[in-house]
């Protein structure tokens, strides 16, 4: 059974993360060691380790909607972890969120009047 990375939520609760025993943290005390259980709370919230990785999803999708193509998708997966807060997982077994962004041009009439004006 895996442990447990408590992360608290701004608008009240928290939220668990399954971790393993590489996931947790070396040098801070950990309140269990006991799989199931919590082994350690998060020093920030979880928008908080969110917010951390919004400038490089913001520079990835400007470059990409750049390129004027009629639909853009990007596909990445978000891993929580006590110490480092939020980070972009190596690969789909370790992800704790999937997030797939999704722009569409505007077509027909709509495009064609927004770009008169």
């Amino acid at each position: 059974m895996p442990y447990v990375i408590e992360f608290p939520v701004d608008a009240g609760g928290c939220l668990l993360v399954q971790a393993d025993e590489d996931d947790l943290p070396g040098s801070l005390e950990l309140a269990t060691l006991r799989p199931g259980e919590v082994a350690v709370r998060a020093r920030e919230s979880v928008e908080a380790a969110i917010d951390q990785i919004k400038p490089a999803i913001n520079a990835v999708t400007s470059r990409l909607t750049a390129m004027a193509a009629d639909e853009v998708a990007v596909e990445f997966g978000i891993v929580l972890g006590a110490e480092t807060g939020a980070i972009i997982a190596k690969g789909t077994a370790e992800v704790h969120f999937t997030v797939t962004l999704t722009w569409k041009r505007e077509t027909g009439e709509h495009a064609v009047a927004g770009s008169d004006a």
